[in-house]
């Protein structure tokens, strides 16, 4: 098989790199650099399977020229904002490299005869809605620009399933943490604790709970869905067990870097920023009907593994 990752530089594109590669797959990560970092795929480029196109994704035309030459099988399209405070304070952000590489994807699909899409969604596209939240759950109403860009994202897709024929598969991801994050809880908390490791700063007042996804787990999950969904459009939800609140991640990232009696401190709120979704609850069951058998591991040990992976890479220098 032959697949082109958009956003393949990048924390999570990276990953799926790994693990398509291992599978014995052709692919090629096409990536800006804006988020990716050349270091995530450095191991990979002594793999003649492997090649890097540094591209912006919206520039349809030279994606198409990969695409055609590529004759790809799938494209993982992972390539979006990951910054929704940058989003905030700049509409144009998210319009433009959360829906707009969307809406160039597409295209180049189309255009390249792609068969297949597997499009790496988003909780935010959620909202505030209550319960736990299902692919019917709605109405949809984000209150991020991302999660809109990302909502809107998943409507052109189905009307491309649609129109052009179009395999495509829409994976909703709940918080993704672990080795090669470059935004997020964890990643910030370490930021924060390295210029300072007696005191941490936390937004909100920590009460913030939601669940928290080991990014190989979630490599896995895209996988699944990809080789099992049946039918043109297909949506799936996707999650480790339980929760775990932003307090309980500072306990966990505190004793991982072997730091003790940080002082705490909140500055206040339900929320920690505009935007922030203080609380959501995936539910799975449907990804689970179609057989998947993986996310077993709870959210707070997915934490504790991101943890320690992130601190291993540190120590080595990876």
């Amino acid at each position: 098989m032959k697949a082109l990752i958009t956003g393949g530089a990048g924390f999570i594109g990276s990953h799926l790199a790994d693990a398509l590669l291992a599978q014995g797959c052709e692919v090629t990560a096409a990536d800006d650099l804006s988020r990716g970092r050349p270091e995530n795929i450095a191991h990979l480029r002594r793999d003649r399977r492997f090649s890097f196109v540094r591209i912006d994704v919206c520039d349809t035309k030279k994606l198409l020229g990969v695409c055609k030459r590529g004759r790809f099988d799938v494209i993982f399209h992972l390539a979006a904002n990951s910054d929704i405070g940058l989003g905030t304070k700049d509409p144009s952000t998210d319009l433009r490299r959360t829906f707009m590489t969307t809406a160039s994807v597409l295209e180049c699909a189309r255009l390249a005869a792609v068969p297949e899409l597997v499009f790496a969604s988003t909780s935010a596209v959620y909202g505030e809605l209550g319960g736990r939240l299902t692919e019917v759950s709605g109405p949809l109403a984000p209150v991020s620009l991302y999660g809109a860009a990302k909502l809107s994202s998943e409507a052109f897709i189905s009307a491309y399933a649609s129109l052009y024929g179009l395999k495509a598969r829409v994976v909703r991801f709940p918080n993704v943490i672990g080795e090669r994050c470059t935004h997020g809880v964890i990643y910030d908390f370490m930021r924060k604790l390295d210029k300072n490791p007696r005191a941490l700063t936390i937004l909100g007042d920590g009460r913030q709970t939601k669940p928290y996804m080991y990014v190989k787990d979630l490599v896995d999950a895209i996988l699944f869905v990809r080789k099992h969904a049946k039918g043109p459009f297909q949506c799936y939800n996707t999650c480790p067990k339980g929760l775990t609140s932003v307090r309980e991640i500072a306990g966990i990232t505190c004793a991982g870097m072997g730091l003790e009696n940080v002082k705490y401190e909140f500055t206040g709120g339900a929320r920690g920023w505009k935007g922030d979704v203080p609380r959501y609850e995936f539910d799975c069951s449907r990804l689970r009907k179609l057989g998947w058998k993986g996310g077993n591991r709870t959210s707070t040990e997915s934490v504790k593994l991101a943890v320690k992976a992130i601190m291993e890479c540190r120590t080595s220098g990876r």
